[in-house]
């Protein structure tokens, strides 16, 4: 039904023989999509969207009790610790994969209308960027429990914040393009996450890593970076600048390879799909 409803949306729009895109329709469309994304994702849930509150909340209840107790962490805003990393890395996790089934998940309006079909990964990513800004309320709210209280840093989130989504667009552009002729990149891609989760430092402590000969492994993560760098904006410190150059250029790097990818081959798409 949702399905159907986009399409004949997007058909409207595009009626009457005017085959070219232009910003308006683009941005039309890509708001149906993200309503689409939003409402299937939950369609199921008896909780909906409120579930997207309490899945992280019992994630860190849990990683706290397991890490804290196998690492001997004393440490009382642990759990704010773990929260940051869980909440970030679950979007990235979340939005990449999206991005990459996107394609053949709307295989049938791809072959029925014209659309852009760089809207399609783009949804993905964005419809949970949203529900991961929404489950930030859990955050503040976990941090003012523990007593972690806002300081003039945390205006420094918004820079984690957009380069996190900007890492995102780009591995979403590249894994979108690779998935529609290697189906098997879903698969791959789970493996690579479970790598990237243990290189994000989510449930321990960097530091004495960071000091070592392999350092240079959390170091080259730019979703590490941007995690560290949250996390300073949360704990009232100032972030990284080396951290942040390093994400936002990987970032920007990957979305103008990504862009170069998906359209030097989404001619192909309807080929394999």
């Amino acid at each position: 039904m949702l399905k159907d409803s986009v399409f004949m949306k997007a058909t409207a729009i595009l009626a009457g023989g005017k085959m070219e895109r232009n910003l308006n329709q683009d941005i039309f469309i890509l708001k149906e999509l993200v309503r689409k994304g939003i409402k299937l994702k939950y369609r199921r849930s008896y909780l909906g969207i409120l579930w997207s509150l309490l899945e992280p909340l019992l994630s860190m209840v849990v990683l706290t009790i397991v890490f804290g107790t196998l690492f001997g962490v004393k440490d009382k805003t642990f759990p704010v610790y773990i929260l940051t990393g869980r909440l970030l890395y679950g979007f990235f996790s979340q939005g990449t994969k999206e991005a990459l089934r996107s394609i053949r998940a709307n295989a049938s309006m791809i072959k029925k209308v014209y659309v852009n079909k760089l809207l399609y990964p783009l949804s993905g990513i964005i419809f949970n960027y949203i529900i991961f800004l929404i489950s930030l309320i859990v955050l503040a709210i976990v941090a003012l429990c523990f007593k972690v209280f806002p300081t003039v840093y945390l205006f420094q989130i918004f820079v984690p914040l957009i380069t996190l989504f900007l890492l995102s667009v780009g591995v979403g552009l590249l894994l979108s393009t690779i998935g529609v002729f290697f189906r098997d990149m879903e698969y791959l891609w789970n493996v690579v996450l479970m790598i990237i989760m243990y290189t994000c430092a989510i449930f321990y402590k960097p530091e004495k890593l960071l000091e070592s000969d392999y350092g240079f492994i959390l170091k080259a993560n730019p979703l590490y970076c941007i995690i560290s760098n949250f996390r300073s904006a949360i704990f009232g410190e100032l972030m990284n600048y080396k951290y942040l150059l390093y994400s936002f250029t990987f970032s920007i790097v990957l979305i103008i390879i990504g862009l170069f990818m998906f359209k030097k081959t989404e001619d192909r798409f309807i080929l394999n799909i």
